[in-house]
């Protein structure tokens, strides 16, 4: 298989909690931003990268995500009886992605600039890293509260504990799944093993970003999309 990524993997199974009353009868990736699904913004940026194939994956109300995906080219990799968090649930759908390299984002984010899924691309180098990961600065962070994740050194490489945010976006190669456990697990662990290797690499994201995982993240990200360019 090649070294480039070409499949998407699209996180859609979370029972987003933290939206409240917002997802007591809908799943999360459902809820619409400046008139659109947060899961269609995810699939904008899958288009507008050329990716031969996109999973999305589904849990809470996923007849709900299916019916909304009908009739498109996007398979669905339906997670049951439990959820299997991101890690677990990347690997679940590893046959349906049918690519040993990556692409996976988060559908809980509005992105204002460059398509993330190219940018990484074009950072991507198979020799250096097992995955790849978009951070920004919190000032470019819209709607996010918490502390930075990583730092970046000079070379590329992360390291836990700094003030970058983690965007959401990464590419990763399946092999980094490797030895991990059965069942749910988070790719934080993979990261983890990825860590002392130095094989965990990071770029920066030039424009802004909203995170939708929570109810005011929804006006801040309209805002966003709205505002005029400087």
């Amino acid at each position: 298989m090649s070294d480039t990524p070409d499949a998407v993997m699209l996180f859609a199974a979370g029972f987003g909690t933290r939206m409240g009353a917002l997802t007591a009868n809908r799943p999360k990736p459902l809820i619409t931003v400046a008139g659109k699904a947060l899961l269609d913004h995810a699939l904008d940026l899958a288009e507008g990268a050329k990716a031969s194939r996109v999973v999305v994956n589904a849990h809470y109300r996923a007849d709900q995500i299916a019916s909304h995906l009908a009739g498109r080219p996007v398979a669905i990799s339906r997670e049951s009886p439990d959820i299997l968090d991101t890690g677990g649930g990347l690997r679940a759908a590893l046959g349906l992605l049918q690519s040993s390299v990556i692409h996976t984002l988060n559908t809980d984010a509005v992105w204002r600039g460059p398509n993330p899924l190219t940018l990484l691309s074009a950072a991507w180098r198979p020799d250096a890293m097992d995955a790849l990961l978009l951070c920004l600065p919190p000032a470019q962070a819209i709607g996010h509260a918490g502390k930075g994740d990583f730092a970046l050194a000079e070379d590329g490489a992360l390291t836990r504990g700094g003030g970058l945010i983690y965007s959401g976006a990464q590419i990763i190669k399946a092999s980094a799944l490797d030895g991990m456990p059965e069942g749910a697990f988070s790719l934080n662990s993979v990261w983890d093993r990825l860590l002392p290797k130095g094989r965990l690499h990071g770029c920066i994201y030039p424009g802004k970003w909203c995170d939708v995982g929570h109810p005011g993240g929804i006006s801040l990200a309209e805002d966003m999309l709205d505002a005029p360019d400087v």
